[in-house]
């Protein structure tokens, strides 16, 4: 057996971080599917900015878009939905055979509504119904300002990734708005089950702090986090809380694990898959990560036990002057910024190459 099959066995969803035209066209997906345990995927407008920038895969729908009067951002949003019910397609299976839990895949919406509550929802909305698919997540920034567009959607039944969450207290947060949201459903009447995952970001946290602590705390800040913030996802699930809305029909918002590529070349290129493998959670991956894990991956644990050890490292940190909750700001803040210019960076893209194309008589 694999190690990626042992961690699917183990209980922990593995998904693949990567989406692009010639991943589908080429029967990769389908190929990790099948012999990794690829259950689901996320992607973001990075990974479709690098697609559409190496190659013409997309150009021909760019063509036909621009031809059509459409903006960068509709033809985007186009190309991305062609895509990405392609792999719910290949997810449905899935889907189907976990009545719902697995086989997601997800977009997100625009990051320059990140300060518009009202404009998030309603687009986060629209992009669910033209997608077209019922294993489809839109995701949503768990920022101060995403928190009443994540409540407002989980209220109207649209599945949501929550997304660019860093320190426990953001998961907190955000499972609170998940929560929220099912409790006006019940209170209304309707039915309780809406999907949605929180979306943790683990080595982000590394590389923060990389060449400002000593060698012994290397690459431990990362999964010292994700291990409070399991801490807090295990104990909403055993709550009160939790179980009056499990007792009316609710499903659990699962907790994902992002960003767990390793950034240190000194360190092992599983690192973060192997650490952090936990029965219903979610483990996202970039491509290169699962090949390395596929290949010579070990699972590890992630138990109870370990939340005090976290505590001792987290402390470890403070006494070299890291904030954790100061940094988990900034990070949130950073990734904030960097989605908004990734965005622009794509729609630029799409508008480049659709000039070209036009010269060109495409």
């Amino acid at each position: 057996m694999k190690p990626t099959q042992r961690l699917h066995a183990f209980g922990q969803s593995l998904w693949l971080d990567n989406i692009t035209r010639n991943l589908l066209d080429s029967g990769t997906l389908e190929r990790y599917i099948a012999e990794d345990s690829i259950t689901g995927l996320t992607s973001n407008p990075a990974i479709f900015d690098k697609a559409i920038e190496a190659g013409t895969d997309y150009d021909e729908d760019i063509a036909a878009g621009k031809g059509k009067g459409a903006s960068d951002e509709e033809v985007f949003f186009d190309l991305a939905l062609a895509d990405l019910r392609r792999a719910a397609d290949l997810f449905a299976p899935v889907h189907a055979r976990t009545d719902g839990v697995d086989g997601w895949v997800s977009l997100e919406v625009s990051p320059l509504l990140a300060q518009d509550t009202g404009a998030t929802v309603e687009q986060a909305k629209a992009l669910h119904a033209r997608s077209g698919r019922a294993n489809i997540f839109i995701k949503i920034p768990g920022t101060a300002e995403g928190l009443p567009a994540i409540e407002e959607c989980i209220f109207a039944g649209v599945p949501i990734n929550v997304t660019l969450l860093f320190s426990a207290t953001q998961y907190q947060d955000a499972a609170e708005a998940f929560l929220r949201g099912i409790e006006r459903r019940v209170a209304a009447g309707l039915n309780p089950v809406v999907a949605s995952v929180a979306s943790v970001f683990v080595s982000r946290w590394d590389k923060a702090v990389a060449g400002r602590i000593p060698g012994h705390l290397q690459d431990r800040l990362g999964i010292a986090v994700a291990t409070q913030a399991y801490q807090r996802y295990l104990t909403l699930l055993e709550s009160p809380r939790w179980g009056r809305l499990a007792n009316e029909g609710a499903r659990a918002q699962r907790l994902l694990w992002a960003s767990t590529s390793t950034k240190n070349p000194a360190a092992p290129d599983t690192l973060y898959v192997s650490a952090l493998a936990a029965p219903f959670t979610i483990n996202t991956m970039p491509e290169a990560t699962l090949v390395a894990f596929a290949g010579h991956g070990e699972v590890g644990d992630l138990p109870a036990s370990k939340a005090r050890a976290a505590k001792q490292v987290l402390a470890s940190f403070a006494e070299v002057g890291i904030d954790h909750d100061e940094l988990a700001g900034q990070l949130q803040s950073e990734g904030t910024q960097s989605f908004d210019a990734s965005w622009k960076n794509l729609l630029a893209s799409i508008g480049t190459k659709g000039d070209k194309l036009a010269t060109s008589g495409h």
